[in-house]
C-alpha cells in the first residue's frame, strides 16, 4: 500500500514547515524505512512542503504510518504536530504526487523547480537504498506526467518560480534594477536560479557570499564578485537588495550583523570623505578611535546599543545606527532583504532594524497570484488521467502473478498432452496436432487474461484469486 504523509503551505503553519525542513532530507528516507511496517520511503522536502511517500503492507498500514510520522516529527523537533500532516492513500497519494511534480500544488502554480526536486528526492532514496519497485514506478510516472503537462499546456514554460514571484513583489520597492546593488547569499541550485532571475530583470551589480566558504567557485563560474566572510557585514550593509537562499539550519544574517556592517560602512564613508590632514577619528559615545583602514572597524569596541557618530563633521552624512539617516548614501532610506531559505536564513530581529524591509517565504506565499485558470484546468485534467492510468496499471500488475500462474498451469497441461501426442502418428500429424493444441491454449487463456484486467480495474482481485483456487487449485499467488 502507498501512503503519502504531507505537510505544505496549504495545511501547515510556517514554523512547522521550518522545523521539518531543518531535518536532514537525505537521512530521513533511511530513518522512515527503518520504521516498523515500512518497506520503502522517499522524502520530498522543499521550501514549502515536506512529504514522505511510504510503501507499506496493507495489514500494517495504519501502524506503519503512525510510526513513520512520529519518527519524522521527532527528528524535526516537532513532536505532537500531527494535526499539520495529512495522510493520503494509494490512488489519492499518486494523484497528489503527479500534481506536485507538475507544479499544481506550489505557491506559484506551474513553477519549474519542483520537478527537479522530485527527481532529486528519488535519487536520494535510490542512493540510500530505501526505494521499492512500487515507489520507483510512482516517481518515474510523476516525472513523465510533469513533462507531458509542460509540453501540452505550456504550464511551467513561462519561467514561473517562487524566486521570480519574490522579485515581482520587490519591484514595488526597486524601481531600477539595473542600478541596484545585490548581495546573493548561498551557492546552491536555488542561488543559481535566483541569479538568473535577477539578471532577467537587468541587475548588473551582484556579489555572492557563501557562509560555507564556497563563494569563490560560484562567483567564477557565474561571472560575479565574491565576498570573503570577513567582509560579509560590510557587503551586507552596502547592498540595496539581499537575497538569501542557503540550506543552513541556522540564521546566517541577524540584526547585529547588519548593525556591524553599517558601522563599518559609515566609518569607511567618513574616512574617504575627510580632507587630507584631518585626523581620522570615529567617535562612539564619548570615546574616539583612530580609523587605520576602512575595513579595520571590526576591532572597534562598538556595542550594539550605542549610536555612532563620525568626527570631525566634514562628512555630510549623519550616522546613527538606530536613527533616521542612512549611513551609506544621501537619500537612501531602505534596504530589502529577501529570505528564500527554509529554515529561515534571516533572523526575525532583522525586520526591526531601521530601514530594512524583510520579505520571507511566509509573506511571499500570502501574495501568491491566482493561477492561470485555463492552463491549470487542462493540466489538472492531464494529471487526473495519468493518475487513473497509473492506478489501472498498478491494479493489473497486482494480478500479474496470478495470471502468470494460470498460464503456467495451462502450459504444463499442454506439454503433458504434447508428450502423449508425439508418441503417435506421423511427423506431419504430430506437427499439426501440436500447432492446434498451442492455438487452443492461447484461445483458452485469452478470456481469463481480459477478465483479470477488468476485475483489477473494479478492485475485485480477491474474486479472481478465489476463482483460480476453486477451479484450478492455484493458490498462494496474491
Amino acid at each position: 500500500m502507498l501512503i503519502c504523509l504531507t505537510a505544505s503551505h496549504r495545511n501547515a503553519d510556517f514554523d512547522v514547515l521550518e522545523r521539518l525542513a531543518a531535518a536532514d532530507a537525505t537521512m530521513l528516507p533511511t530513518l522512515l524505512a527503518s520504521s516498523e511496517g515500512v518497506d520503502g520511503a522517499i522524502v520530498v522536502s522543499t521550501c514549502n512542503r515536506f512529504e514522505a511517500y511510504l510503501d507499506v503492507s496493507a495489514e500494517q498500514a495504519d501502524g506503519a504510518a503512525r510510526n513513520a510520522l512520529d519518527a519524522a516529527l521527532t527528528k524535526a523537533g516537532a513532536p505532537g504536530e500531527v494535526e499539520h500532516v495529512e495522510a493520503l492513500y494509494d490512488a489519492h497519494a499518486a494523484e497528489h504526487l503527479f500534481a506536485v511534480a507538475a507544479g499544481l500544488e506550489s505557491v506559484v502554480v506551474g513553477e519549474g523547480e519542483i520537478a527537479g526536486q522530485v527527481r532529486r528526492a528519488l535519487g536520494n532514496a535510490q542512493d540510500a537504498g530505501t526505494t521499492t519497485s512500487d515507489l520507483e514506478r510512482l516517481f518515474q510516472r510523476s516525472i513523465e506526467t510533469q513533462r507531458g503537462v509542460k509540453r501540452r499546456t505550456g504550464l511551467g514554460e513561462q519561467g514561473r518560480s517562487i524566486v521570480r514571484l519574490a522579485l515581482d513583489l520587490a519591484s514595488d520597492r526597486i524601481h531600477d534594477w539595473s542600478n541596484a546593488r545585490v548581495l546573493l547569499v548561498g551557492t546552491g541550485r536555488f542561488a543559481a536560479a535566483s541569479l538568473a532571475a535577477l539578471r532577467d530583470r537587468g541587475v548588473q551589480q551582484v556579489e555572492v557570499w557563501s557562509p560555507s566558504g564556497r563563494g569563490e567557485r560560484f562567483a567564477q563560474s557565474h561571472g560575479i564578485g565574491n565576498v570573503d566572510g570577513r567582509d560579509a557585514p560590510l557587503a551586507l550593509a552596502g547592498a540595496d537588495v539581499v537575497v538569501t537562499c542557503t540550506t543552513s539550519s541556522e540564521h546566517v544574517i541577524d540584526a547585529a550583523m547588519i548593525a556591524s556592517g553599517r558601522r563599518a560602512l559609515a566609518a569607511t564613508h567618513a574616512y574617504d570623505g575627510m580632507p587630507d590632514g584631518h585626523p581620522r577619528l570615529v567617535a562612539v559615545g564619548s570615546r574616539a578611535f583612530p580609523v587605520q583602514s576602512p575595513f579595520g572597524t571590526s576591532s572597534f569596541p562598538f556595542s550594539g546599543d550605542e549610536p555612532m557618530r563620525v568626527e570631525p563633521a566634514v562628512c555630510p552624512v549623519a550616522v546613527q545606527v538606530t536613527g533616521t539617516s542612512c549611513p551609506v548614501e544621501h537619500g537612501r532610506s531602505s534596504q530589502l532583504v529577501i529570505d528564500m531559505g527554509l529554515p529561515r536564513n534571516v533572523a526575525p530581529d532583522v525586520s526591526r532594524v531601521h530601514g530594512v524591509e524583510l520579505l520571507d517565504l511566509e509573506t511571499i506565499r500570502i501574495h501568491a497570484p491566482l493561477e492561470h485558470l485555463t492552463a491549470t484546468d487542462d493540466a489538472r485534467a492531464l494529471v487526473q488521467k495519468a493518475a487513473k492510468t497509473y492506478q489501472r496499471v498498478g491494479e493489473e500488475q497486482r494480478l500479474g502473478p496470478a495470471v502468470a500462474a494460470l498460464r503456467q498451469h495451462v502450459t504444463d497441461a499442454l506439454e503433458a498432452e504434447l508428450t502423449r501426442v508425439r508418441r503417435r502418428g506421423t511427423e506431419a500429424e504430430q506437427l499439426a496436432a501440436e500447432q492446434a493444441l498451442r492455438h487452443f491454449a492461447g484461445v483458452l487463456l485469452h478470456q481469463p487474461s481480459v477478465r483479470a484486467r477488468d476485475l483489477a480495474a473494479e478492485g475485485r482481485h480477491a474474486d479472481y484469486l478465489d476463482a483460480l483456487e476453486v477451479l484450478f487449485g492455484i493458490d498462494g499467488v496474491a
